[in-house]
Formats: C-alpha cells, sequence, structure tokens
C-alpha cells in the first residue's frame, strides 16, 4: 500500500525547502524528496579532508538585520530558525582598470569612484541611487510574500492601498529590465560596466534582461550607509539546514537519496509520484522544485501538451567552471573573502572565461578549513558553454584535458595574488559543466532560464495540472537565492490558501 501526504516537494533546494517548511508550518504533512546526499540544491555544502567547500552562491544579504526586505530572511524568521551571520563591508574586484577594494555602502564606493574616473563621475553614480531610492522603495512597499499565484494581481494591490498610494510612480519601473533606467542616467563607461557586472552576477544575464525590481532592491540594500554583506556562518550548508529544522520542527520530512522517477496523474490532476525504486507515494500536492526542463521529464508526453512545448522552448543560461581548493594559509592574513576578476569589458560580460568569482570564507569562518589552512571556491558565472563538453564523458582524457585547460584560467588569477598558490594546496577539486550537471541534474549544467524581464515576467509557480505547482529559478521572480526563496512562498502561499498566508504576514508584520 502506498503512503499518502499531503504535499510532496520534488528537490530540496532553497526554494523547495521553503515551500516545505511553510506548508509544514501552515499544518501540511510534507515531505521533501531530494536525489542528491545533500540538502541545498545549488546551495548545499560538502566537506574533504577537514575542509566545509561551497558548491554556490559566495554572495549573501540581508540576513543579519531585522527588518529585511530578503524573502530568505522573512521565511527564516517566520519559521523562528535565526541565522549567525559574520558581516562585513568590502570585496576586491580585479578589471581591466586595475585591482581595487570596494565597499558595500555608497560613500566607500562613490570614493572608489571618485578616485578612479573623477568627482563629477562619482555625482553621476549619486544621481542614479537617487533615481534608484524610490523604485526600492515601490518594490519594498510590496513584499513578494504577500503575492498569492494565479490571484487577481489589481486586487492584491487594492488590499495594500494605504501602503502603495505614496509609491504608484515609481511601481511602473518595477515589471521590466534594468538597461532602460541605466541608459537614462548612466553615461560613464565604468559605471555601466560595473552595473553589467553586478547584473550578471544575480541573474546570469546582462542589464538589458535583468529585472529592474531586483536591481533596484539589490541597490537599496548594498548602497544603504549602514549597508554590509553577510556570509553566513558554516557556509550555504547553514542555510540549508537551518531551513531543514524549519521543516521538521513543523512536522515534515526530508529523504535524501530518493530520485523520483515521474509525477502520477489521474486525468489532468496530479496525485503523487514514483520513485526510481518503484515506489509510488501518493499527495494531494505535488511541487516541482527542480529546473523546468527536468521538471517536464517527470510529466508523461501526451499530458498538457501545449503548456508542454511552450515550456520545453525555454532558453537557457550557460553554465560553470568550478574549482574548489584547500590550502596552506601561512602569510595570507590579508585576503580578502571575496575577488570579482573580469577580463576585458569589450568582450562583453557574458563572453566565456571573461569574468570569475573567488570566495575564501575561512577568511572570516575560520571553522571552514583546518586550522592554519584555508577553503576557496572559485566559479566562472554563467559563462561556459555547454557544447564542448556536450559529447565528452567524464574521467575520459578528453575530458580531463579539457578541463585542464578550462580551469587553467582561476590559476593564472590567483597567481597574481599567491604566486605560489599550486605548492600550497593540499585538496584541488576542478568542475565542469558535466560536474554541475552530475551533481545537481540540471539541465546541460545551467545556471537556469535565460527569461529576459524585457520580454515579460518569468512563469509563475502554476502549472494546468490541478495540484502541479513549480517553485525555484524556472518560476517568478526567477534566479537568485532571494527569489527562488519568494518561489517557494507563493507556492506555499497557493497551497495553504489565504487565511494561512495573512497569519504568516501578520507574524512578520508586513
Amino acid at each position: 500500500m502506498s503512503r499518502h501526504c499531503d504535499v510532496i516537494v520534488v528537490g530540496s533546494g532553497i526554494g523547495g525547502l521553503c515551500c516545505g517548511a511553510l506548508c509544514a508550518r501552515g499544518g501540511r504533512d510534507v515531505l521533501v524528496l531530494e536525489a542528491h546526499s545533500q540538502p541545498g540544491g545549488a546551495a548545499h555544502g560538502f566537506t574533504r579532508s577537514g575542509y566545509h567547500f561551497e558548491s554556490g552562491p559566495s554572495l549573501w544579504s540581508g540576513l543579519g538585520r531585522w527588518p529585511s526586505s530578503n524573502p530568505l530572511a522573512q521565511i527564516l524568521r517566520a519559521l523562528d530558525q535565526p541565522l549567525e551571520v559574520i558581516s562585513y563591508r568590502d570585496w576586491d574586484v580585479i578589471f581591466p582598470e586595475g585591482h581595487l577594494r570596494i565597499g558595500v555602502g555608497s560613500t566607500d564606493f562613490e570614493a572608489v569612484v571618485s578616485d578612479l574616473r573623477s568627482p563629477a563621475v562619482a555625482q553621476e553614480w549619486r544621481s542614479f541611487m537617487e533615481v534608484l531610492q524610490p523604485i526600492a522603495a515601490a518594490a519594498d512597499a510590496l513584499p513578494l510574500l504577500a503575492l498569492r499565484p494565479g490571484a487577481d494581481v489589481m486586487g492584491q494591490l487594492l488590499r495594500r492601498g494605504s501602503q502603495l498610494l505614496p509609491h504608484l510612480a515609481a511601481m511602473r519601473h518595477l515589471g521590466g529590465a534594468f538597461a532602460p533606467l541605466v541608459d537614462k542616467h548612466l553615461s560613464d563607461p565604468f559605471l555601466r560596466h560595473w552595473v553589467d557586472l553586478l547584473c550578471f552576477l544575480i541573474s546570469g544575464m546582462p542589464m538589458a534582461d535583468t529585472n529592474a525590481a531586483a536591481m533596484a532592491t539589490l541597490f537599496g540594500e548594498w548602497f544603504d550607509p549602514e549597508a554590509s554583506l553577510d556570509y553566513p556562518k558554516g557556509g550555504s550548508a547553514a542555510v540549508a539546514a537551518a531551513l531543514v529544522r524549519g521543516l521538521e520542527a513543523h512536522g515534515g520530512q526530508l529523504q535524501l537519496r530518493c530520485s523520483v522517477r515521474r509525477v502520477l496523474l489521474e486525468g489532468e490532476r496530479a496525485v503523487g509520484v514514483e520513485l526510481e525504486n518503484g515506489e509510488q507515494i501518493r499527495a494531494d500536492h505535488v511541487v516541482s522544485n527542480a529546473d523546468i526542463w527536468s521538471t517536464l521529464e517527470l510529466l508523461p508526453q501526451e499530458s498538457v501538451q501545449r503548456w508542454q512545448r511552450k515550456r520545453a522552448q525555454t532558453p537557457a543560461c550557460q553554465s560553470f567552471l568550478h574549482l574548489h581548493l584547500g590550502f596552506d594559509a601561512t602569510g595570507l592574513e590579508d585576503l580578502p573573502i571575496h575577488t570579482v576578476w573580469v577580463g576585458d569589458w569589450e568582450r562583453g560580460i557574458t563572453a566565456d572565461r571573461n569574468a570569475a568569482v573567488f570566495s575564501v570564507p575561512s577568511v572570516l569562518d575560520p571553522s571552514m578549513a583546518p586550522a592554519g589552512r584555508h577553503v576557496l571556491h572559485a566559479y566562472t558565472p554563467a559563462n561556459e558553454p555547454w557544447d564542448p563538453w556536450s559529447s565528452l564523458q567524464r574521467g575520459s582524457a578528453a575530458y580531463e584535458q579539457l578541463k585542464r585547460e578550462r580551469c587553467s584560467l582561476f590559476w593564472q588569477v590567483l597567481e597574481q595574488r599567491i604566486p605560489d598558490i599550486r605548492d600550497r594546496c593540499d585538496v584541488v577539486m576542478e568542475g565542469t559543466p558535466l560536474s554541475h550537471r552530475h551533481f545537481l541534474g540540471v539541465h546541460k549544467g545551467s545556471y537556469g532560464p535565460a527569461l529576459s524581464a524585457a520580454d515579460g515576467l518569468f512563469p509563475g509557480v502554476t502549472t494546468p495540472l490541478e495540484g502541479f505547482w513549480m517553485c525555484g529559478a524556472s518560476t517568478f521572480p526567477g534566479i537568485g537565492i532571494p527569489p527562488v526563496a519568494a518561489s517557494g512562498a507563493l507556492a506555499a502561499n497557493g497551497i495553504l490558501g489565504r487565511k494561512a498566508q495573512q497569519e504568516l504576514l501578520e507574524s512578520l508584520s508586513l
């Protein structure tokens, strides 16, 4: 006899864990199924030889103070799962213009711009921040957790009329791409390149395709006089662990190493899942936290064919190269936690191997590495093409040769700062799009859908199948930790209903 629960969530990425935990908080019997041995999806962590490695995001913000506009911070608070963070205020960049240390707050960044370009360019940036302030305030006035999937948007706006009325003029900017705002207000090449880079790091796409609301909110956080970045103590794994604790504290369950073969349908309604081992689990609601292409593979081809054909045409962002190192920290006391490298602005920010991010979290959190050692994660942010890897097999001679060639970029950049880095290492792991696909199960190792904000919003969390929902980077509001957390909340709002959602908002004073 098959098991039964109220809600099954397929995938334990941040969106899936947020959805599952909020549904459990709302009194539902929840089971989260994860094929990998670790929860967290792209934000999971793993250990080797005493080092705590991260697989995904390096830059976190909005987690260290309350109130916060970050949906993840809001959900953790609702689950009563405090997250210990270490705050810091600057990071390094290696640009064609030089090696710079850039502060997060507005004053620090303006000082860098004034020295690098001119006081007049710093004033141009200051004026741009003034333009963005009311747009960021408009975004804050309509928290993503206040939205409901499939409901009348105008009705939702009217219910929050008193909060939104002062922001009506700015709200017209929230739905489109960021580039029109930049084109109107920024002319200096360095400032435009800087914005393009930040857009790419957030969404995997340049500013012409990145959502204006997301970027206005980011700048609103980062360039506040009291702004800081937050590193979760224990890394990405600590964030996933906090969400799992929230899930389990409310009676939900997480089952690891558990692959789903297909979604079970009765007519046009989802009624459960079948696992790879043949076991069937029935449920009133099924939520897919997998990417859109993997989600379609769980459905029979003959079901909702028009919707499936449309979603199968979703364009994909490119993939990643990864480098994980454990190395001797002797004499390296001044290392930054983050360094972002860009090779050539003229090639374009999305060009392959033209940008890389280096993170050394043990600079802030020594528990991430053995005593006297550092741990590093470097990656190329969604700029590695899939095609050169598509016909190769992991472990083959041709694969290993291409991996050495492509990952040489990391070593070239690192050796500028640490000439003897190769001799210092006792753990070295290089990853490719095939690694990314193997461990995370994502389509072509992709970062996610390459849906342009200039063409409209990401698809919502609903589907044409009754009882079948989606959350994660393939749904509104899109790619990145805050958006996927919000997508999980949106799916949970749809499952739990308006009364439970209102209780959630009241508990957070939103």
